[in-house]
């Protein structure tokens, strides 16, 4: 089965070399290109693409507006495909709040080369797009935000840590469709949920945006972690972009370890390095979730998690945009429970 792809960026280059290294792959073709929006539903009307690479910056109409609107009418994957760097993360973010099922970040110089040498790399998320069930985003309706839990403070370090603990964390790792999935999972806890340690494969300087965004609508506090941030309840830790994070043990507290690493899994951060940390540390004293995601990242590590006896979850294929990173630790007996989205709250919330 062939994945029909329409281009949109008003970029020649980009347009050109997007096609050129699209149609290399045997099941993927770029029917149409178009330099903006409005040239694209000219295309749109003929046929309607599987998968849309997009950019954000455009005349005439910016990605984001078009998205928007084409999640409205009729949802479809969309590959936002951005040259934003720092400053533009926020608008990054807006659009996988908007519907988008995936981020490429190109560079601003060095666009030609860059696209080439990923170009495989590009081949498995249009595939991973053109698989996905994509929803209309559930938007959430202004006014009346809640205010963040207030973060307890805590003690200074122990120097020995305690044998046992009644302490108790949430593991949950997600890579494509998760920033949607996360939002809706994390804007429906209450206050008193316990702490909520997360890995999104996000790019770096992404998390903080993303954080910032949740933190605004979610009763509990939603940040980017640090080192020695307690795992604290009605808090939520999202690793940043281009770090692993880990979990470690404070005498009967749990903290989290931000550093520099290799990639594991092809990822930095990696939902196996944050698992087998809470294996390691957390034990029964914990759940594993895993998510929506192209891949195997964290399967290894959920079960690491159920073999020490803790509750590990996998969302249900019905609910996940791409349903490979819950498949694979389903596969490997890694999974204790299968739950669907919607029911997610409710048994982290127990």
């Amino acid at each position: 089965m062939t994945i029909n792809v329409l281009v949109v960026d008003d970029s020649a280059v980009v347009r050109q070399v997007l096609q050129a290294i699209l149609n290399e792959a045997r099941d993927i073709q770029v029917y149409a290109v178009a330099s903006d929006p409005l040239f694209a539903r000219l295309h749109m009307e003929k046929q309607w693409p599987d998968v849309i690479v997009l950019d954000i910056e455009m005349p005439r109409m910016d990605g984001l507006t078009f998205l928007r609107q084409i999640m409205q009418e009729r949802p479809t994957p969309v590959v936002i495909c951005s040259s934003l760097a720092e400053s533009g993360a926020e608008l990054t973010v807006q659009a996988l709040a908007a519907g988008a099922v995936d981020v490429v970040t190109k560079p601003k110089l060095g666009v030609k080369g860059f696209l080439e040498d990923t170009k495989r790399e590009f081949w498995q998320i249009i595939r991973a797009a053109g698989s996905s069930h994509v929803r209309r985003p559930k938007s959430i309706p202004p006014g009346n935000v809640p205010v963040s839990a207030a973060p307890v403070a805590g003690r200074p370090a122990d120097l020995v840590n305690l044998a046992q603990t009644t302490d108790y964390l949430v593991a949950i790792g997600t890579s494509t469709g998760g920033t949607q999935a996360l939002e809706q999972l994390l804007t429906q806890l209450p206050g008193t949920c316990p702490g909520i340690m997360v890995v999104q494969h996000m790019p770096e300087k992404f998390t903080a945006a993303f954080a910032e965004r949740i933190n605004k609508v979610a009763v509990i506090e939603v940040k980017e972690a640090e080192t020695g941030d307690r795992v604290l309840p009605g808090r939520a830790l999202i690793a940043p972009g281009g770090y692993h994070m880990e979990v470690e043990r404070s005498g009967a507290q749990f903290v989290a370890k931000v550093f520099r690493g290799p990639a594991v899994n092809r990822h930095c951060p990696s939902v196996d390095v944050l698992f087998r940390s809470v294996a390691k540390h957390a034990g029964r004293n914990a759940t594993g979730i895993i998510m929506t995601g192209m891949g195997d990242d964290g399967a290894r590590g959920l079960l690491e998690m159920k073999n020490v006896g803790a509750r590990t979850i996998a969302q249900d294929e019905a609910s996940c945009v791409v349903f490979g990173m819950p498949k694979e630790a389903i596969n490997l007996g890694a999974a204790g429970e299968i739950v669907s989205l919607e029911n997610m709250h409710r048994m982290i919330s127990r």
